[in-house]
């Protein structure tokens, strides 16, 4: 009897030992159905309703496959999966039903469990529309708008709000700095989309989840995570990609590579691309006043007016860049997983073209340079994720990062000899850690987590005489020795409030502490202030509801409150807006905050058309805007040998937002797919007289329509791009003023035309090694801006490019 009861319990332990559970690798929920066999398939079985599956007829060394319709088959012997706690994980298919998203609360989540709308973009989406940076990857979604100051460059617009109002990540860590400013903002070209394994973009607040800045949208990459070998426990698995690309509007010439080594437990992934660009030519079609027509170079020692051979040709807009990637990823179990992330990415120096264009009051070019010096922007990251049993979390991450970001500006004015050079360099702390814990049978799930940012700026301006070589230090941008931090804790949960009804809720509290140090400024302004201290706190909230009314109806609705707390370039900002205008530090500001309301609706008809609708409003209140200033009882001040009238950044605006936002996806016969994308934006803005004007980010209608046709190795893609007209009327006194950025009406005017563009893109996959593609975009022509760009688009332009992949 005794021997009996052994045997039983050996068995028992044996059997119970090669018990697994399949899990979903971002929502670490239970994937069923998956069906587990050998590669003869003699042997086979199927996880149950909770992942679980019984593998003990497998031999040790066999390959076992796990496949499952919205997952990546995986291979795995029953050795490697003992190593891993007898845990599979599955990743999802790109575009699969269920499609799992991890920007909303850091952990991946259904997508049709969302309140909030979101745009995502894949890998895929890169090699086909070929962007050179990842703000064109953007504006390719035709969700997101994007305007352009100058070439290198690219800053995007969601619902109304831009720059420092839209929170930028990367794998999850903050990439905003303290001195994002208010006008457009470029530094979103460090971000190689090259390396990127996807884009999620949330279409409206984040603040619960992000905190500051995080008011019209939050903007999430995530690049490629280092795999490990699968093949078996001891060898390697070396795989990676080369890429080269070439575009006829600029002559870009583009080459990439990334290289992959995985063991068991340890991978390695190395990234490089390099980009160089020359001058962009515009289209043929469009207003001449867009035209190139005269450009400034210093000729024997003078600044010379040159007539341009050639109007189209945009002089003074190319540069080159230069993006590295490494990732080391170590798992030694199933329970810990470290990544760890060095990134580093540069420019060439690069003219801001829309300062070139820009004329004084006589009508001549104001600027003989005025040029960007390198954008440097360097990331090093820890990031360690652990699974966890207990009574309060299921998983936990810790992200611990340092960056620092270098950019200065050089100006000087037509016919004079000093060169202004002002250079700013911040180091970024920051550090979070954040949980979530499965609740009632896993229906119900709660994130929570803190994080503290700290931004460290320094600050120098100078003057040197291009003639002489004379150097003398002048004002500075920001104040030297600036620090902006911040301290938050959240708290946010997914209920199933009845078997068709969840709740997404959360709640945020945020305490910023900002110094500034204006006495290296105050030699050459004479500021009443020496020394500034800010301490405050911030409570953000959301709560939405989803409601599937039917299998063919899901309805969705949201509510949510968004702040952006004033930054260094907000209070100590020294800035000269070439319109006359000089904006100087105001160290009494709060943060502003925004009241959003959303509703929308997604309708499904058996997965054959789709369609979904958002309609949104956003009240901006205690808004930091430009007003006029005094110093010292004077509202001008000489400044560069001229009189110029002073402003600062107050908190003296209300500014209302609204609109529509439109998507329609249809499967059509022959493997053809239709889908389109609509968007609508209004809004206004409350003066201090009462007056309404319109909001300075407000973007005018935009969308696009896509027609593809997808069958074994081919893509082919038709689409047409297009973008609705701001009269003068429409436009914020703040960008009329800046009469260079626009075409001109009957009435003499700037106004901002609407414009159209078609377009082709192609792609052809020659076997498992060799991926072509070929895009021909602007067909016709066209020359055009979008809305408030200081550059004009490409004109026709065809892009080649060949990815080989072993």
């Amino acid at each position: 009897m005794r021997y009996t009861f052994i045997l039983f319990l050996f068995i028992t332990i044996v059997s119970h030992a090669q018990q697994i559970t399949v899990l979903d690798i971002d929502t670490r929920e239970p994937v069923i159905s998956v069906a587990i066999y050998n590669e003869d398939k003699s042997i086979s079985t199927i996880t149950d309703f909770d992942g679980n599956a019984d593998i003990s007829a497998f031999s040790k060394t066999e390959k076992i496959i796990f496949s499952e319709v919205a997952h990546q088959q995986a291979i795995y012997t029953k050795a490697q999966i003992q190593t891993y706690g007898n845990k599979v994980y599955l990743k999802q298919l790109e575009n699969s039903l269920g499609e799992i998203v991890l920007s909303v609360s850091k952990f991946g989540q259904k997508k049709n469990e969302i309140s909030q709308k979101i745009v995502g973009l894949s890998k895929e989406d890169i090699e086909l529309f070929n962007p050179q940076t990842a703000a064109d990857l953007l504006q390719s979604s035709g969700q997101v708008f994007v305007q352009k100051s100058q070439l290198g460059g690219g800053s995007p617009s969601i619902r109304g709000y831009s720059t420092n109002r839209l929170l930028i990540t990367l794998d999850g860590i903050r990439f905003n700095t303290a001195i994002f400013r208010g006008g457009n903002v470029q530094n979103i070209i460090s971000i190689d989309p090259f390396s990127l394994e996807r884009t999620e973009v949330i279409l409206g607040p984040g603040s619960v989840i992000y905190g500051s800045d995080a008011v019209g949208g939050v903007l999430n990459f995530y690049t490629k995570k280092p795999t490990f070998s699968k093949q078996d426990s001891l060898g390697l698995v070396i795989s990676g990609n080369a890429l080269t690309r070439y575009s006829t509007a600029n002559n870009e010439k583009t080459g990439h590579f990334d290289i992959n080594i995985g063991a068991h437990k340890w991978a390695f992934l190395t990234s490089a691309s390099y980009s160089d660009y020359g001058d962009q030519r515009q289209g043929r079609h469009g207003p001449d006043s867009f035209l190139r027509n005269e450009f400034v170079r210093r000729i024997n020692g003078e600044d010379v007016v040159v007539q341009n051979d050639d109007p189209l040709k945009q002089v003074s807009t190319g540069y080159s860049s230069y993006n590295f990637l490494q990732k080391i990823r170590y798992a030694p179990n199933a329970t810990w997983d470290f990544n760890f992330n060095v990134s580093y990415a540069t420019t060439s120096d690069f003219d801001r073209y829309d300062r070139l264009t820009q004329r004084d009051d006589d009508g001549g070019l104001r600027s003989a340079e005025w040029y960007y010096g390198p954008q440097k922007w360097f990331l090093t990251s820890l990031q360690i994720n652990k699974e966890g049993s207990g009574p309060w979390y299921d998983r936990v991450q810790g992200t611990f990062a340092f960056q620092n970001s270098e950019e200065s500006r050089n100006d000087r004015r037509f016919g004079r000899t000093g060169l202004r050079s002002r250079t700013e360099r911040v180091n970024a702390l920051s550090g979070s850690l954040d949980f979530t814990k499965a609740l009632k049978n896993r229906k119900n799930k709660l994130n929570y987590g803190i994080e503290y940012v700290y931004n460290y700026i320094n600050s120098n301006g100078s003057v040197t005489d291009i003639e002489t070589g004379q150097f003398e230090l002048t004002d500075t941008r920001y104040p030297d020795g600036s620090e902006w931090q911040s301290l938050a804790a959240y708290v946010s949960g997914q209920f199933e409030l009845a078997p068709k009804l969840r709740l997404n809720t959360g709640l945020r509290y945020n305490q910023i502490f900002i110094f500034t140090d204006f006495r290296g400024n105050n030699q050459f302004f004479n500021f009443p202030f020496e020394k500034s201290r800010v301490n405050f706190g911030n409570v953000t909230g959301s709560a939405g509801l989803n409601y599937e009314l039917s299998k063919t109806v899901l309805l969705k609705t949201n509510l949510s409150t968004a702040f952006r707390a004033p930054n260094i370039d907000d209070i100590g900002k020294v800035f000269d807006s070439g319109d006359g205008d000089l904006v100087i530090p105001n160290p009494d500001l709060k943060a502003e905050y925004a009241y959003n309301a959303e509703i929308g609706a997604v309708f499904n008809f058996n997965n054959l058309v789709t369609f979904d609708a958002n309609f949104y409003y956003s009240q901006l209140q205690n808004a930091l805007v430009r007003r006029d200033f005094t110093l010292n009882g004077s509202s001008t001040i000489e400044f560069e040998g001229e009189t110029v009238n002073i402003e600062a950044i107050q908190n003296a605006g209300t500014a209302e937002v609204w609109g529509f936002e439109a998507g329609l996806e249809i499967k059509l016969p022959h493997d053809l797919t239709l889908t389109s994308h609509y968007n609508i934006t209004r809004g206004e803005q409350k003066e201090e007289d009462g007056s309404l004007l319109p909001v300075r980010h407000v973007a005018p209608t935009f969308g696009d329509t896509h027609l593809v046709w997808k069958k074994e190795r081919w893509t082919l893609d038709a689409y047409a791009s297009y973008n609705g007209s701001f009269d003068f009327n429409d436009l914020s006194p703040e960008v009329s003023d800046s009469p260079e950025l626009f075409a001109v009406d009957a009435n003499g005017n700037p106004f901002s035309p609407s414009w159209y563009t078609l377009n082709f893109s192609s792609q052809f996959k020659l076997n498992e090694h060799w991926n072509f593609t070929a895009n021909l975009e602007n067909i016709t022509d066209q020359r055009y801006r979008t809305y408030a760009s200081g550059i004009s688009a490409a004109g026709r332009n065809l892009i080649l490019s060949a990815k080989y992949s072993f």
